[in-house]
């Protein structure tokens, strides 16, 4: 199947969990920038599907990225953590596979939304940690990102009464099983420090349902270890608008942008900000006076 010359593969196996396949849609442009991207969808763990992602991945897709439309398992099927196992297993498959895909292994990304989003951030800030890794296939290939992208992640979970700012509530995620150390160790918070990879985060200041400080406490965790992060808030909109028709090109393209300077063309990003620096020194230097 094509789509304005990208080419759509659906159903790739990637690995297996809760003893079946688990699958991904591969949406490939003709002409690739070599970074991979992962999307993974939204639907509160517990629902959800990579069709809800196609139009994101499109988008990526006709900017030259090969973007990867990623299944994990919901907890009606199988509990806490196995959606982190399943993207971990997503992300080695991607790596093992980068030559099949024409990208540049080392130039894997992620892009999710919601309780994608934290999967993604989650992922983000624990490469190679073997509670998380599972066995969902090519042990022993890295599941590391250069990348992350959270549209309105939930970054901090709280399992007692007592509220936390920026939560969201741990048995969303873990039902009955959630405590204060498993809530802890889900967050992607605990994760924040200078080894994490650049990071993009996305949210609209009237969300009900993940608050925007879950993002503010992200983004301030990593500014102060010093990790390249980003932030967009939105005023006024709420959970869910990236997938606003009117939106999602904007939301998208400056996703991709931020891909762009951090990982699909870094070296080309310098030099235009070299180039820029250059022509701002040149007019502040001082002008020569003329004799006489």
């Amino acid at each position: 199947m094509s789509n304005d010359s990208i080419t759509i593969e659906e159903g790739v196996a990637f690995g297996r969990g809760g003893g079946r396949d688990l699958k991904c849609d591969i949406y490939s442009p003709a002409t690739r920038n070599g970074t991979g991207v992962l999307v993974l969808y939204g639907g509160g763990w517990r629902m959800g599907e990579r069709s809800r992602v196609r139009d994101a991945c499109l988008s990526l897709a006709r900017r030259g990225f090969v973007a990867v439309a990623g299944e994990y398992r919901l907890t009606p099927e199988s509990p806490w953590p196995a959606q982190i196992h399943d993207v971990k297993a997503n992300i080695r498959w991607i790596r093992a596979n980068a030559a099949r895909l024409g990208i540049d292994p080392a130039r894997i990304a992620a892009e999710g939304h919601s309780a994608g989003a934290h999967l993604t951030l989650l992922a983000a800030g624990t490469p190679g940690l073997p509670e998380f890794e599972g066995d969902g296939g090519n042990a022993g290939v890295s599941s590391e990102l250069a990348a992350a992208v959270g549209i309105y992640p939930p970054t901090v979970f709280q399992a007692t009464e007592q509220k936390i700012s920026g939560s969201v509530p741990a048995d969303a995620l873990m039902g009955k099983a959630a405590t204060e150390a498993l809530a802890r160790a889900a967050g992607p918070l605990a994760y924040a420090s200078a080894a994490f990879p650049p990071t993009f985060l996305l949210h609209g200041s009237n969300d009900r349902v993940v608050p925007v400080s879950a993002s503010l406490r992200m983004f301030e965790a990593l500014s102060d270890a010093r990790a390249h992060v980003e932030m967009h808030i939105y005023p006024g909109l709420p959970h869910g608008f990236a997938r606003i028709p009117s939106m999602q090109d904007q939301v998208q393209g400056e996703i991709a942008d931020f891909l762009r300077r951090t990982v699909a063309a870094p070296d080309a990003f310098r030099a235009e900000m070299d180039e820029l620096a250059a022509q701002m020194a040149a007019t502040r230097a001082p002008q020569a006076v003329p004799a006489g």
